[in-house]
């Protein structure tokens, strides 16, 4: 449950941006404090603003480029249905567990969830680390001044006043691996509460008790035969 609550809440939470200057060669015509603020869900592209020309009063309308929402919310939406049903287990394995192991369905099911969690955690981290790479191209102070016509001018001078601080989605990314490694490693744990784990060491050990019985049945049956055929020999030393 902690782990699939840092992970939503340091993606699902985040506010950043970045500041840019220009400078133009008129100075009344300069903004030396462009503010670029962006969100989750990361859709960059609904991300406008406006910067100077440089020529005259007339200002250029942009928009960041890109759109992560996709792999931003099935990674956040993920996350809270893992913590959903953790909270939900929790409750049943303390207070409902003679009826969670009542015809095995109870262990069934929870393997099964607990095998298409894993499976979701892999593919929305990985999902979203890609999205999380294509958000810091998108904000890159360097790129968004690439877009500008009045940085394209040598007279003028562009620059980042202080870039976006990524701090908290890196740490989304780690724990949504995190979470895959946790889940990944309790399908064992899982598995060996459900009828398939117990059948198993029944199919498995009744092969070996029968082995055994038979080596046991062999050795009584060479104890026997050496018995027996000491009476021939005592007979012809008698002889």
């Amino acid at each position: 449950m902690l782990f699939a609550i840092f992970a939503f809440a340091t993606c699902g939470g985040y506010s950043g941006g970045l500041r840019l200057s220009v400078d133009c060669v008129n100075k009344t015509e300069s903004n030396l404090s462009i503010d670029i603020v962006f969100a989750y869900p990361f859709r960059l592209h609904q991300v406008t603003f406006e910067v100077p020309t440089c020529e005259g009063k007339e200002r250029q309308k942009l928009a960041l480029v890109g759109d992560s929402s996709s792999s931003a919310e099935f990674f956040v939406t993920v996350a809270v249905f893992a913590f959903l049903y953790s909270l939900a287990a929790t409750v049943v394995y303390i207070f409902f567990q003679n009826k969670y192991r009542e015809n095995n369905r109870g262990p069934l099911i929870d393997f099964i969830v607990t095998v298409v969690f894993s499976f979701l955690w892999l593919v929305g981290s990985s999902a979203w680390a890609k999205g999380l790479s294509d958000v810091k191209v998108a904000t890159d102070p360097k790129e968004v001044l690439l877009l500008m016509s009045a940085c394209k001018q040598p007279s003028n001078k562009c620059m980042a006043v202080h870039s976006p601080v990524m701090s908290s989605l890196n740490t989304s990314v780690v724990f949504g691996f995190l979470n895959f490694i946790l889940w990944a490693g309790n399908i064992w744990f899982v598995f060996k509460e459900t009828g398939w784990h117990s059948s198993g060491q029944r199919y498995l050990s009744d092969p070996m008790e029968k082995h055994s019985s038979s080596y046991k049945q062999g050795g009584y049956n060479q104890e026997s035969y050496g018995s027996s055929g000491g009476g021939p020999t005592s007979f012809n030393n008698q002889i």
